[in-house]
């Protein structure tokens, strides 16, 4: 993409995103994600009704009498976005592919995050790790995920979900909240990665699909490809045994993946490219009030 049209896109991307994150998200990002962390603020002596799990046992050893740690809710919270870039993103059948909703709930968020003084990273992966923005504050920062999201070129097209949240248990030390954006076309498991990963930070799944990948059309003879792995096939979508077929096969995937998300107690929406992703974000943070 060019310089000039590319900074024209960003520019599109900032006043959309901006607005709605200060007029429509601001109230339920803030009640939704802060306060999760505690950080230790002072130590004092114990009262009757303490956790004994507090006491810090060093001071109690030292004054020779119980003190317990007090602590508070931390203000500052670290959001990292991890951004799927596999090639399955590069579809759309209306109007919009679903790169470009990604990209525009990602910014949002991002917006939301810096209205409130939180620091903001960026995972991108397909099925390694392609780039990794460490977390920092400001609207220069923002920018420039804004740009990396609309113009970033993936080495691979393949999808590894899994090797991500892995990555992100090892190499992000500090609780976080964790915004998982994909449309989690993955062959692989990646439960066991994930509870893992949600056990150590606050990790929220976002689906993002088109309608056309739910159902196939009746229009006959046709090929399809698989975007991630280059491979090519042709179906009759005339049989209504095959468009059935599909379409049992989205719903069981559907299901298997929710059910992921519950066993790992990781909130989740899903969104489709042509719906409002305003209405399901708000009510993703309504869910967790």
């Amino acid at each position: 993409m060019e310089t000039s049209e590319l900074l024209k896109k960003v520019r599109q991307i900032e006043i959309k995103t901006r607005g709605l994150s200060r007029n429509i998200f601001a109230g339920q990002y803030h009640s939704a994600f802060k306060g999760r962390g505690m950080a230790f603020s002072e130590v004092r002596e114990y009262q009757f009704g303490d956790d004994i799990r507090d006491i810090d046992w060093n001071v109690t050893a030292r004054y020779v009498r119980p003190y317990v740690k007090v602590f508070e809710e931390e203000r500052e919270l670290t959001v990292m976005l991890m951004i799927d870039v596999s090639g399955s993103r590069n579809f759309g059948s209306v109007n919009v592919m679903k790169k470009d909703i990604i990209t525009e709930i990602a910014a949002t968020l991002a917006f939301s995050a810096i209205q409130n003084s939180d620091k903001i990273g960026v995972i991108f992966f397909s099925d390694k790790i392609e780039k990794f923005i460490p977390p920092q504050k400001g609207k220069k920062h923002i920018l420039y995920i804004i740009r990396e999201l609309i113009d970033f070129h993936p080495d691979d097209t393949k999808t590894d979900i899994s090797q991500v949240l892995k990555y992100l248990t090892n190499a992000i030390k500090k609780r976080c909240t964790v915004f998982l954006i994909s449309d989690f076309i993955d062959k692989g498991n990646f439960k066991d990665a994930l509870t893992i990963a949600n056990r150590k930070h606050d990790v929220v799944a976002i689906q993002v699909y088109d309608h056309r990948e739910t159902e196939l059309p009746p229009v006959g003879l046709m090929k399809i490809k698989d975007a991630e792995t280059g491979e090519e096939r042709w179906i009759d979508s005339s049989s209504s045994k095959v468009r059935n077929v599909y379409k049992e096969w989205w719903k069981k995937r559907q299901q298997e993946m929710g059910e992921i998300f519950k066993k790992c107690r990781v909130d989740s929406v899903s969104i489709r490219t042509e719906d409002d992703y305003v209405k399901s974000l708000i009510a993703l943070f309504e869910k967790r009030n």
